[in-house]
């Protein structure tokens, strides 16, 4: 393994012009420069972005109870068990909630109190890819990669909706942090060993990483080990396969009146006296430097960390928890497409114009230069890194947007060198049109959704709308121009501040007023003013979202429209009814001769099932005698 055993006296980056003074002086303070952008960038959206379907609200509302019943154990959505996911993401945002509510006009109905987690795990994440390149460059390409990491779409959406993925990427980050040190120290002579607090901290990391999604951070670790140790074996056997320059090449290539003077065999009838280099038993295996992760005090410290809960939910759930979370969710996902979430190999791919953006202007430059310095142990890590996890996601059936974002990490360190040594190398060029094509696309594809998302789905597409997306827009332009121009560093700047235009205004302006889109909020003080003292808990047919159960609680009763008749006859109370279910509602009513008057209508789109619905709020007269 010629270039992986090959020790790198030096592995910084050290870029041909130096960074700018004041590149310089903000890299000092990297995690408060991250902190106050993440803040920018993502706490608009945080405060004023409705509930989401389906899972933010599914997350969101098993907190709560978890809040209302004070059963940290059980996880429970409505009056059913919700086992697809651990506890970690629920402890996490109860106990953010259970804080926001001790403050004055805060109630734990409020959504944003179970977003805190996911804006804290976002800015988490910036911060641990910072940590992460410091083990590969200096503190400003640290510093700008973590700006370049923070600064896109996918983890701006993670960071404003309550679910898994914003912590668990910096679970990810914190494992593969360790890793990444671990195995440079293995390869490069000249850069020290982690110290055994550090790998703690890594286990800790693998055991948080656990509780919030399961396997998944064990999966990420695994395929970049995997790789790894398949790349350094195959590197191994290629030097191995390659003879050296041995006596017989010598008195071929030397001239020919000096070749009795060489002849080689005498040498050759005499059994050399062994070297390091020619004894195959003295070299160590590609995968020895993996030993060090054989530490039973951290093996102890993941179990401490998991081990508690997880009883505790068997004995509980009667081991219905692993049921659901590993066979019905998640070995589900492993073999179709769950839920409608299926794709074609290539889907990430395609995405990243929109999902990486702005980064995705350094991202293919990177991964080139990258390429060519592949044999850096460091940087051979990072390819590795992404490129296997890549790899799995476009591989499994399912195909969400978030699952490929524990890549991203990686290939925002690699754009962050190359943005600050641009270096002359192989397929540069066509790396560099392509991704000046990927910014294309993903800014047309936003300036589209801040401009015409109003007119479709409704809301007010003013003068401020239009104005946002015009600076947006130019912002872009004037980063794609700089970066034609070579100026990585400006361009990187002004893309970000596009950015910065481009998302609040979408998360916390456009995104709130598409009435069309949000049939809960426009249902729940429907309800709120047909209520009556006294009232039973809503019967709710057809349209049955979670956003809806979040909004009027966990006593809703989720039916058929049969069942929502009997329900609301019997308490004499409302009913909440699309017109699918309508038919079987009003047929119902008359078999029990139960009198219902509508008060109230609203039509919306559905966007989880891609369709209009309109719902129908009835007062349903109570009866006395129910079969």
């Amino acid at each position: 393994m010629a270039d992986s055993e090959t020790p790198v006296i030096a592995q910084e980056t050290a870029p041909a012009v130096p960074p700018p003074a004041w590149l310089t002086r903000l890299a000092r303070r990297p995690f408060a420069v991250l902190g106050l952008l993440g803040l920018l960038l993502w706490l608009p959206g945080v405060l004023n972005l409705p509930a989401l379907d389906r899972d933010e609200s599914r997350f969101a509302q098993s907190s709560r109870q978890m809040v209302e019943s004070g059963d940290v154990v059980d996880i429970r959505f409505g009056h059913v068990p919700r086992y697809k996911k651990p506890v970690g993401i629920y402890w996490l945002q109860a106990a953010s909630t259970k804080i926001a509510t001790l403050f004055p006009q805060t109630h734990d109905d409020r959504i944003w109190t179970y977003r805190l987690p996911s804006l804290a795990g976002a800015i988490a994440a910036s911060w641990l890819t910072v940590w992460c390149a410091l083990a590969v460059a200096g503190a400003e390409a640290a510093l700008l990669a973590g700006l370049l990491m923070l600064g896109t779409v996918l983890l701006t959406a993670e960071a404003s909706i309550a679910t898994t993925d914003a912590v668990l990427l910096a679970c990810v980050l914190g494992v593969q942090g360790v890793l990444l040190r671990l195995y440079r120290a293995a390869r490069d002579a000249v850069f020290a060993a982690p110290s055994n607090r550090t790998l703690m901290w890594g286990f800790a990391a693998l055991g948080f990483g656990i509780l919030v999604k399961g396997p998944v951070v064990l999966a990420v670790a695994a395929a970049t080990l995997a790789g790894l140790v398949g790349w350094d074996w195959w590197a191994a056997r290629r030097k191995t396969s390659t003879p050296p320059a041995g006596p017989e090449t010598a008195s071929k290539t030397a001239p020919n009146k000096t070749a009795p003077k060489t002849a080689p065999e005498p040498a050759a009838e005499s059994a050399p006296e062994p070297t390091p280099e020619s004894a195959p038993e003295s070299v160590p295996p590609v995968w020895a430097w993996l030993v060090v992760l054989k530490s039973w005090r951290g093996l102890l410290l993941v179990l401490l960390l998991i081990a508690p809960w997880l009883v505790a939910i068997t004995i509980q759930s009667r081991g219905a928890f692993f049921e659901q979370s590993l066979g019905d969710d998640f070995a589900a996902k492993m073999a179709g497409g769950q839920e409608s979430h299926g794709g074609w190999p290539g889907y990430y791919l395609l995405l990243s114009a929109a999902a990486f953006w702005p980064t995705i202007l350094f991202v293919l430059p990177g991964i080139a230069t990258a390429v060519s310095r592949r044999a850096e142990p460091a940087i051979r890590f990072l390819l590795v890194w992404a490129a296997s996890w890549w790899l799995v996601v476009e591989l499994v059936p399912t195909k969400l947007p978030h699952y490929v974002i524990d890549a991203y990490p990686a290939l925002a360190i690699l754009a962050a060198l190359f943005v600050l040594d641009p270096r002359p190398v192989k397929f540069l060029a066509p790396a560099r049109w392509i991704a000046i094509v990927q910014f294309v696309i993903g800014a047309g594809l936003l300036t589209a959704a801040v401009i015409l998302a109003p007119r479709y789905f409704g809301g007010d597409a003013g003068w401020p709308v239009l104005a946002a997306a015009g600076i947006g827009a130019c912002l872009a332009i004037a980063a794609l121009v700089l970066a034609i121009l070579r100026k990585s560093l400006p361009a990187v700047l002004l893309g970000f501040v596009s950015l910065l235009v481009f998302a609040p205004t979408l998360t916390a302006y456009v995104g709130p007023r598409l009435d069309q889109l949000w049939i809960t909020e426009k249902l729940k003080p429907m309800v709120e003013a047909a209520s009556r003292p006294g009232d039973a808990p809503p019967a709710i047919a057809g349209y049955q979202e979670p956003s809806l159960v979040f909004a009027l609680g966990k006593d809703v009763v989720l039916s058929s429209g049969k069942g929502a008749a009997e329900a609301s006859a019997r308490a004499g109370s409302l009913a909440l009814v699309e017109d699918e279910a309508l038919g079987d509602f009003l047929a119902r009513l008359a078999e029990l001769q139960a009198d219902a008057k509508p008060v109230g209508e609203v039509t919306g789109l559905n966007y989880s099932r891609g369709r209009r619905m309109h719902v129908t709020l009835y007062r349903v007269a109570q009866i006395r005698d129910l079969n």
